[in-house]
């Protein structure tokens, strides 16, 4: 089954946390703090692979969580770093989050890796907080949280060349008489429903991948017959046959069927409608082509390569696929290359506010993202753990802020998960 589209849950694996032990070995009196730190969470990684070309396994397994880091350990041994979590998926496939819709990747070669969502950091061992002042440090860190999201991947298939049209124009006969797919070829209207890729072959050693997209209606730029499920497939193509029944067996006027699919295109992808095309003028076979192939002619002659084709009998289907070829050809040979530009590029870093207040009902809410890290990698249950979350708060001026935002001795305080009485 073709899946085009598809929703998972990925997780960075946690940090492992920090130890809290000493050394006790004969004739190592007061040997001092030995705790290790604890190893990273894996990474998610995503990997381009050109041998998948569906998202079905999405459909099967929609959660992917790395493995946590070891935990540290006495001694000074620090924990092991966990191996990262590498999902492959088809070449083609863009990666959104779900909930804001911003891309975060594109896939678009074999190999293609992207870290989609990082591991967290190894919490610091007691060894890491003997100071001067304190020989015997009991704080440790707990593993940062790995990162998570919600992904919405969206599959455009990659192929040189995509056959546009209404339904029931010959695009997939076309596509199964140049290239070894064998689509369902049926008479009714949305017999293809996936699109079908193909490899052309030609004899001067030309080859290129074709796209049978599904057919288009009017109003598909809205959704319109599933219009978007389809329009996306030809983003990426380089260049566009339009394939027309050119001899109006179903009553339709082929030139109308131009205008109207034209302007799907335009009203999706304004691109898409200035793509390299070519016209096939179909079923040539059938009685009334000829009147209409002239009248094509007479509109559009003039700005588009026109081939009269039997997809049926191939006629004609040999010498536009070589005219396809050479255009493809010069279209790749004529792509722009990436301008590289020798001066340096300045950023100017805006310095972003390291936590700010809200309110919910009685309780001061403090949001940050540092502010919260340090709250998952505290340990509460240990008194040096608190005591340095306390000066953590002090050394970033929240409790400052809590005070000129109103807050006295006893308000309840929020950050993350953590709520407390603070104490002035």
């Amino acid at each position: 089954m073709f899946y085009d589209q598809a929703k998972i849950y990925v997780k960075g694996g946690d940090g492992g946390a920090g130890a809290v032990a000493f050394r006790r070995e004969k004739y190592v009196p007061e040997g001092g703090p030995s705790g290790g730190d604890g190893g990273w969470g894996g990474d998610v990684i995503l990997i381009g692979d050109e041998g998948l070309w569906t998202l079905a396994d999405f459909r099967y397994q929609r959660h992917y969580k790395a493995e946590r880091g070891e935990h540290g350990q006495g001694k000074n041994m620090h924990g092991k770093g966990a191996e990262d979590l590498r999902i492959r998926i088809p070449v083609g496939t863009v990666v959104k989050v779900a909930e804001t819709g911003e891309v975060l990747a594109d896939i678009v070669y074999h190999g293609q890796e992207v870290i989609i969502a990082k591991g967290g950091r190894g919490g610091r061992g007691n060894a890491r907080f003997m100071t001067n002042v304190n020989k015997a440090p009991t704080t440790s860190e707990k593993g940062e949280p790995g990162e998570e999201r919600w992904l919405y991947l969206e599959l455009k298939v990659l192929a040189d060349v995509g056959l546009a049209g209404f339904p029931n124009v010959g695009k997939s006969t076309l596509i199964s008489r140049v290239s070894a797919a064998k689509p369902k070829i049926a008479d009714y209207h949305f017999t293809t429903l996936t699109p079908n890729l193909g490899v052309v072959d030609l004899e001067n050693g030309v080859s290129f991948v074709m796209a049978d997209i599904p057919g288009l209606i009017e109003g598909a730029h809205t959704g319109a017959g599933l219009g978007h499920e389809f329009l996306r497939h030809t983003e990426r193509t380089r260049l566009i046959i339009h394939v027309l029944d050119i001899s109006g067996s179903e009553g339709r006027d082929p030139l109308e069927d131009y205008r109207i699919i034209m302007k799907e295109l335009e009203l999706y992808n304004p691109e898409l409608a200035r793509r390299p095309q070519v016209i096939a003028a179909n079923k040539m076979d059938i009685p009334g082509a000829e009147e209409n192939l002239a009248r094509l002619e007479a509109e559009l002659g003039e700005n588009y390569e026109i081939f009269p084709i039997s997809a049926a009998t191939g006629e004609g289907v040999r010498a536009q696929m070589l005219r396809v070829g050479e255009l493809l050809t010069e279209i790749k040979a004529n792509a722009p290359e990436p301008v590289v530009t020798e001066e340096p590029r300045i950023v100017r870093a805006e310095p972003e506010k390291r936590f700010r207040m809200d309110r919910d009902g009685d309780v001061f809410v403090v949001i940050g993202r540092e502010l919260e890290r340090h709250v998952a990698m505290t340990n509460f249950d240990t008194e040096g753990g608190i005591r340095r979350f306390q000066n953590i708060l002090r050394a970033m001026g929240v409790e400052d802020a809590l005070r000129e935002a109103g807050a006295s001795h006893g308000s309840k305080v929020r950050i993350a998960d953590l709520e407390f009485d603070f104490v002035d």
